[in-house]
């Protein structure tokens, strides 16, 4: 308990100018490797496991509970927090312990080179950061160009299939669809992640299905017995790797392009079958 007595006895100094890092979601780690900063990392939660590295350091819990004790061990300088994702009771604890954490946010695709660059500020990596963060903003904005006049199509975003989970606008992979000129069926809901029912699905009748769920090996043979609804038909049902798809981090580019991908095949499947 001596490390907590030292924690609650008074403030946390300015960070150093190379400071002790522990990183609260699988995300984070993958964003401070980016921003040339994966050196500093002491500590990560579980499912860290991109780059290679991060998976030899230690853990300090998942992205849900966090075991104090071990993280004050750690002697962090910045405990990196994930906006919306790490949980209240968590923050609470560090701000109880008086430990330095920085929170950061990651919504959407262009969030994505602020928190590069914000990592590189609080590591003290500001030019690899930089380089990190404008070669997404390039990268994504040529997509977003090559795509801007693509043909609309209906897209089901398939997260999990039992129960059938989706996303709605405000997600992340709904905007990497939306500018792939695909239009989320869901959109509306106002859940970030919600359950749907078949039923709604097969009233949806999207013109394409994405599937971000590793677990389903074909999600097209999944699909089989619902030949009414037209992606079915055409065979425009895709797997997405989760971790480039669901990671808000710079690998969101082969993500993207992936993406972009399948709905130019489907455009293809699609306009065979009118």
């Amino acid at each position: 308990m001596l490390a907590v007595a030292l924690a609650l006895a008074g403030p946390v100094a300015a960070a150093p100018a190379r400071p002790r890092l522990v990183s609260l979601a699988p995300h984070l780690t993958e964003l401070v490797y980016a921003a040339g900063a994966g050196e500093l990392l002491v500590g990560v939660v579980e499912y860290s496991d991109y780059p290679e590295a991060a998976r030899e350091l230690p853990r300090v819990g998942d992205a849900w509970r966090v075991d104090m004790e071990r993280l004050l061990a750690l002697e962090p300088d910045v405990v990196l927090t994930w906006a919306s994702g790490t949980p209240d009771g968590v923050v609470e604890s560090l701000e109880r312990l008086r430990l330095h954490h920085r929170e950061i946010a990651t919504f959407r695709l262009a969030d994505i080179p602020i928190a590069l660059r914000m990592i590189g500020a609080i590591a003290g990596t500001p030019n690899p950061a930089e380089a990190a963060a404008s070669r997404f903003e390039r990268e994504i904005a040529t997509l977003r160009d090559s795509y801007a006049t693509a043909a609309p199509l209906s897209v089901f975003i398939q997260l999990d299939d039992q129960p059938l989970y989706t996303v709605n606008r405000r997600h992340i992979i709904s905007e990497v669809v939306e500018l792939c000129g695909g239009r989320n069926v869901f959109a509306a809901l106002p859940q970030l992640a919600p359950a749907v029912s078949l039923e709604a699905v097969v009233a949806a009748d999207p013109e394409v299905i994405v599937s971000t769920d590793d677990t389903i090996a074909d999600p097209l043979e999944m699909w089989q017995r619902w030949k009414g609804i037209r992606a079915v038909r055409a065979g425009a049902v895709y797997p997405l790797p989760a971790d480039t798809m669901a990671r808000a981090t710079p690998r969101l580019v082969a993500g993207t392009r992936a993406t972009c991908a399948a709905l130019d095949d489907a455009r293809g499947r699609l306009e065979g079958t009118r």
